[in-house]
């Protein structure tokens, strides 16, 4: 018999779980359960260079789907790999195939009778004329239509992770991420990075209209 919340995440490589040797860099799908009581479980299917468009062309959200039961949720954060214009296999138009791929993650859901919530992208450390720029702009606007338009609702990680790199600063947002290591990576995070970003999320559930967000246990004031 299945014991509280389960919580499926669907996502690209800044949610994804990774594996020893690659510390430090890390996903925020690995530290989002510390935020959460300990009845919810998160399963985290999230995998690098994906799309909305190729984690279904190669079969992973059907995985996900039919290990979904009814009052499970899935989370779905994609974006980052629907730009890469010049990869045609993962590339999605922002305000068409974008919009019409997310459609098939909520309604796979809810034929299950599972809860979809949609997360716009995280943002990099962009950083131009002293202020911190959403790459991102048209496929967080395009996911919030089709929040709107199928009653989905929606954590908005993209202005909340750019107010957060803010509050910091250029220099302490840095260090949030790969590149403060390398010298090179502004879009992967370190583990107290992801460790943040996860922080967001929870606060961004804890927000939702929803059954799960009594279950949050993150404080707007913590910063560890």
């Amino acid at each position: 018999m299945k014991k509280g919340k389960r919580i499926y995440l669907a996502g690209d490589s800044t949610v994804q779980t990774y594996e020893t040797k690659d510390i430090p860099q890390a996903g925020w799908g690995q530290y989002i359960a510390k935020y959460f009581g300990q009845e919810v479980e998160f399963v985290n299917h999230a995998i690098g260079g994906r799309s909305s468009k190729t984690f279904v062309t190669e079969g992973r959200l059907d995985v996900v789907l039919n290990m979904l039961q009814e009052l499970d949720y899935l989370f779905i954060q994609m974006g980052h790999n629907d730009a890469a214009a010049d990869r045609p296999e993962q590339w999605t138009d922002a305000f068409t195939t974008y919009k019409e791929y997310l459609e098939k993650y909520i309604n796979g859901a809810r034929n299950r009778g599972a809860v979809p919530v949609l997360i716009t992208p995280v943002a990099t450390l962009h950083f131009k004329n002293g202020t911190f720029v959403n790459d991102f702009p048209d496929y967080c606007q395009a996911m919030a239509q089709v929040a709107k338009e199928e009653r989905v609702e929606l954590i908005d990680l993209m202005n909340s992770s750019l107010r957060f790199y803010s509050s910091l600063g250029y220099e302490k947002a840095a260090q949030l991420f790969m590149g403060s290591i390398n010298g090179n990576d502004w879009t992967h995070f370190t583990e107290s990075g992801a460790n943040q970003i996860a922080r967001l999320v929870a606060l961004g559930v804890k927000e939702l209209e929803s059954g799960i967000s009594s279950y949050v246990k993150a404080e707007r004031s913590v910063i560890d």
